[in-house]
């Protein structure tokens, strides 16, 4: 069994592309991922589609064939060139898979590092494949070692102290532009997490904000929750809105643009549209009086975001390095061939002490030393049938881990697993002297 992820992000794949490999529509994501347990070679899945990423992650039997199936079945779906997904796409396997995704869910390999969003969005990608089928044993447990690396690097370091995120960077550039968002009126479209972070930084920076939303009840439950001054206005009125206020954040979720040219009309102010949806929600034409900033454009804002938090994203990398080396050493304790190996072995060891030990007292002829071993030789491997053909049937269950875990106490079974010396383990080696000397 092998780990494998495809990944494509805002450092290889420009908006345009991963707006059509976006798997923001559940029945597209549920189709795709049926596609992909269709090969031979491909078990798990696990789609991770947000605004700044789509990740493909996988337990695979073969890494080749399905990387070759994943892209050619990607590329059917976006109607781009296979080789020019192939060009732009990060590919990770077994150990790089891991870390990958470990650095993902810590908001290592985020467009805003630090942002806090990642792990809600991993968690509900996890709970989708989970209900749908798509995911078991194998994806699980990296995922629960996931969650717990990324709860880590939060504890241990303050890289997402005083949080931010792809909608509190599109409020600090609009107010970056105006000057300061005190009593403008601001429009959000939307009421997902997106959308409400937006109306939060939005409120804090002094704005007065009304959420355009289709479903009305949403809109109005998002303003209950956050402030009792925020007002809502029903998805019939978004051409008046963006026509009347100046600031319009949008981040609908929607497969299509939801403003376009034939709603714009000529005003005498000048107005900014910040598109933080991916499918992008904005499909207008820019001139004297309209500007459109769209998710790849705020990168400029993150840069000083990532100088301020750097030294904090090393102790990160080395706790993800030694999470990642600590994940592959637990993997291998739980494989059931060694505990059946080692239940055999512990068995003949106590055997053959015990024959020893009865020649010694004169309690056994030595003549019958090889018999005696014969006998007990069979007499452990008829009562060590039955629990090997069990662990050997459990293997593949979620259970398995618990039960393996439970035989190794239980019979005091301790395997020695040498640990991987590989570049994950230099890097948390070579973080922690960092941590040390900075003490």
């Amino acid at each position: 069994m092998h780990y494998l992820t495809i990944s494509f992000t805002h450092k290889n794949t420009d908006i345009k592309i991963r707006e059509k490999l976006s798997f923001a529509d559940e029945t597209k994501k549920t189709n795709f991922m049926c596609t992909l347990q269709k090969s031979p070679f491909i078990n798990e899945t696990i789609i991770l589609s947000t605004c700044n990423r789509v990740e493909i992650i996988c337990s695979v039997s073969e890494c080749s064939e399905s990387i070759e199936y994943i892209f050619t079945k990607l590329s059917e779906l976006s109607h781009f060139p296979k080789e020019d997904l192939e060009e732009r796409a990060d590919v990770y396997e077994d150990n790089g898979a891991i870390h990958h995704l470990f650095s993902v869910a810590s908001s290592l390999d985020s467009l805003v590092i630090g942002e806090t969003q990642i792990v809600g969005q991993l968690k509900d990608a996890f709970k989708f494949s989970v209900d749908n089928g798509f995911c078991g044993q194998k994806l699980g447990r990296a995922m629960h070692h996931t969650f717990r690396c990324a709860a880590n690097v939060r504890a241990s370091t303050d890289i997402s102290k005083n949080p931010i995120s792809v909608s509190s960077v599109a409020v600090s550039k609009a107010k970056e532009l105006l000057g300061s968002l005190e009593n403008i009126e601001v429009v959000v479209v939307g009421a997902g997490e997106m959308s409400r972070l937006a109306v939060q930084h939005a409120l804090t920076s002094g704005a007065k904000v009304t959420i355009v939303n289709r479903n009305l009840e949403n809109a109005q439950k998002l303003a209950d929750e956050i402030n009792s001054c925020v007002s809502v206005a029903p998805y019939s009125k978004l051409s008046d809105f963006i026509n009347k206020y100046q600031v319009i954040f949008s981040a609908t979720g929607a497969p299509h643009s939801v403003i376009t040219n034939d709603m714009i009309e000529d005003v005498s102010f000048k107005r900014y549209f910040f598109d933080i949806a991916v499918p992008r929600d904005i499909e207008i034409d820019e001139n004297d009086k309209i500007s459109v900033y769209a998710v790849d454009d705020l990168e400029e804002i993150v840069t000083a975001n990532l100088a301020l938090r750097e030294q904090q994203a090393k102790i990160a990398y080395s706790i993800v390095g030694n999470s990642t080396v600590e994940f592959f050493k637990w993997l291998q304790t739980l494989s059931v061939d060694p505990i059946i190996k080692q239940l055999r072995d512990k068995a003949k060891e106590c055997s053959l002490k015990e024959i020893e030990r009865a020649i010694k007292k004169g309690n056994l002829p030595l003549e019958y030393k090889e018999n005696v071993e014969k006998i007990l030789h069979y007499a452990f491997n008829s009562f060590l049938h039955h629990p090997t053909k069990t662990l050997k049937e459990v293997a593949e269950k979620p259970e398995a881990d618990t039960i393996v875990q439970s035989i190794q106490e239980v019979f005091d079974i301790n395997e020695d697993v040498t640990k991987r010396i590989n570049m994950y383990k230099c890097e948390y080696q070579m973080g922690m002297m960092e941590k040390n000397n900075e003490i």
